[in-house]
C-alpha cells in the first residue's frame, strides 16, 4: 500500500465537501476487484501519547487492557485493537509522538456514537486514558469503497493520516488514492480501508485516514521500494500537505498483554 510522506508545514484549509454520487461511483470503479463486497466499515482511530511515567509504572499496559476489554462490553463494536505503536514512519508522526493507539470498527456511525457514550467506554477513558496520556488525536472515516479489509491476529497495519494542500478537496484525494491503489495491485496483498475524516474536533486538522492491513510485518516491509507502490506514491504526493505514517501489529491473543507493556 502507498506510504505517503509529508511535504511541507500545515496550512489553514478551506471547508471541504463530501464525495458526491458521481465521485463515489468513480471511486468504486477504480477499486473494483474480485473480493466479495461487504458493508463499508466505520473506522475509529485514536493515537495516544502516553506519559513516560505511565509506561514505566505499568499504567500504560493497564490502559491498553481496559480498552481491549471493551470488545466484550460494548454492543455494536465490531472490532477493536489497542496496543503500542511499532514504528513512526514520517516526520509528522515523530513530531506527534504517539506511543499507543486504538483502532476499532462499527457497522454504522450510530454504533460509533453509542460506543462513545457507553458507560464502559467512558470509564476506560476517564480511569485510564486521560490520567496517563499527554495527548490524543482521533480520526473517523467510512471506508470509501465497500470492500473487505479484515484484521487478523498477527497482522501488521500501516496507518496514514493526511492533510491536503490548500485548494485540494479531500474527495479528490480519495479518488486519487483509489486509482493509485488499484494501479499498485493492492501492494502484495494489502487490504485497505480509506476515507474522509468526519470527526474534526480531535483530529488536529487531519482530513483523511487509511489503514493498509498485511498478514505480517515481513509482508509490510516487502512493499518498500516496490515499483508500483512508488508510482502510486508519486500520483498522490502532489495533493498532500502533511502526513502521519506509522505501523502497528495486532498481537495474537496470548501475546497481547506482553505487547501492552512495551
Amino acid at each position: 500500500m502507498i506510504c505517503l510522506k509529508a511535504l511541507s508545514s500545515p496550512v489553514h484549509l478551506p471547508t471541504l465537501r463530501r464525495l458526491n454520487p458521481a465521485s463515489a461511483h468513480r471511486v468504486a470503479a477504480a477499486m473494483s476487484s474480485s473480493s466479495t463486497a461487504v458493508a463499508a466499515p466505520v473506522e475509529h482511530i485514536v493515537l495516544i501519547k502516553a506519559r513516560p511515567e505511565a509506561a514505566a509504572s505499568g499504567a500504560a499496559a493497564a490502559m491498553v487492557s481496559s480498552l481491549q476489554a471493551l470488545s466484550t462490553l460494548v454492543p455494536g463494536l465490531a472490532y477493536i485493537h489497542a496496543g503500542p505503536v511499532l514504528r513512526l514512519r514520517s516526520p509528522a508522526a515523530e513530531a506527534l509522538g504517539p506511543t499507543h493507539l486504538l483502532h476499532s470498527r462499527y457497522a454504522t456511525k450510530q454504533d460509533l456514537a453509542s460506543y462513545a457514550v457507553h458507560p464502559a467506554h467512558v470509564a476506560a477513558v476517564q480511569g485510564h486514558v486521560l490520567p496517563n496520556a499527554l495527548d490524543t488525536t482521533a480520526v473517523d472515516w467510512v471506508n470509501a469503497v465497500p470492500l473487505p479489509s479484515p484484521v487478523s491476529p498477527g497482522a501488521a497495519v500501516r496507518l496514514t493520516l493526511a492533510k491536503v494542500k490548500e485548494g485540494v478537496e479531500v474527495a479528490q484525494l480519495v479518488e486519487t488514492v483509489a486509482a493509485a491503489t488499484k494501479a499498485a495491485g493492492e501492494a502484495k496483498g494489502a487490504k485497505v480501508s480509506f476515507g474522509e475524516n468526519f470527526s474534526p474536533a480531535r483530529a488536529k486538522g487531519y482530513q483523511f485516514g487509511m489503514v493498509a492491513v498485511f498478514d505480517s510485518v515481513e509482508e509490510l516491509d516487502a512493499v518498500e521500494g516496490d515499483g508500483k507502490v512508488e508510482e502510486a506514491k508519486a500520483a498522490v504526493r502532489p495533493l498532500l500537505d502533511e502526513v502521519v505514517v506509522l505501523d502497528f501489529v495486532v498481537e495474537p491473543a496470548g501475546e497481547a498483554q506482553a505487547a501492552a507493556s512495551l
